[in-house]
This record gives structure tokens, sequence and C-alpha cells, in this order.
């Protein structure tokens, strides 16, 4: 389930909300009870997992290439 961001058009609160992709979105605030729109996220960053290297790329201790 994913994080959207609200901000408040009345008073500009900005907060998360934790909630379904099928759920209707937030209209209310939660501080002053004005109209809140959803804004536009940039979504998740990137999420790295292994060993982060393919078998042809450089690693540690590799012969070859230049020398320090």
């Amino acid at each position: 389930m994913p994080t959207y961001d609200y901000k408040c058009t009345k008073c500009n609160h900005i907060f998360e909300h934790f909630q379904s992709m099928t759920e209707e979105p937030l209209s209310v605030c939660p501080e002053c009870g004005g109209e809140v729109k959803r804004m536009i996220g940039g979504g998740s960053g990137l999420i790295f997992k292994g060993s982060g290297f393919y078998v042809n790329d450089s690693k540690k201790g590799a012969s070859g290439g230049s020398s320090s």
C-alpha cells in the first residue's frame, strides 16, 4: 500500500497518508477541516538488492587494467 502526500488548500498543511490504491483520496484536512489535494510524488527511490555486480563487471582484486 502506498503513502500519499496531501496539501491543504486553506492552511497549506502538508501531510502523508498510508492508504490502498483503491481507496478514494482524502478530501478534508486533519488540522483545519479545509479541502485537501493529493500531491503528485516522484515515486519511490531505487532499491539495490544482491551483490551489486554482474559477473563481467569489475571486482576488487581483478587483474588487468591500470595499476596504481
